[in-house]
């Protein structure tokens, strides 16, 4: 039950904006053994004067921010397998490597109000968070 937010410089044609969000969201799933269901992906276009980037970026309209809010539990494994399969995935795209940050923010389940104002701790979510 991730919840991503994707941060990119320039608009895209929109099959290649769904293309990143499908990219991400199936990294995801693969890496946290989610449900297909399980899709919480938007992606934010920014005007590059709104956006500022690191001075080194050879392609800086290519710098894109993924922030991933999920449930803490997953093994530092689990997490580096994530980052890989994103930067991978993103690369069919041209994104370069280097202009990929990937921001994960954990939350104990107590803290996440799901399914009608029920905390997270008190559902089942239909698959594991220690992985």
């Amino acid at each position: 039950m991730p919840n991503v937010q994707i941060d990119i410089r320039q608009q895209y044609p929109h099959v290649i904006e769904i293309g990143i969000i499908d990219a991400v969201h199936k990294a995801l799933k693969e890496a946290f053994q989610l449900p297909e269901t399980d899709r919480d992906v938007r992606l934010v276009v920014h005007e590059p004067h709104r956006f500022s980037v690191p001075s080194h970026l050879l392609q800086p309209e290519l710098f894109t921010v993924i922030c991933i809010d999920c449930f803490t539990g997953r093994s530092l494994d689990t997490k580096r397998y994530l980052y890989r399969l994103i930067v991978e995935k993103l690369n069919h795209f041209l994104i370069p490597s280097d202009h990929i940050k990937i921001i994960l923010r954990e939350s104990a389940l107590e803290n996440w109000g799901i399914r009608g104002g029920q905390a997270a701790c008190d559902v089942d979510l239909g698959f594991q968070v220690n992985l």
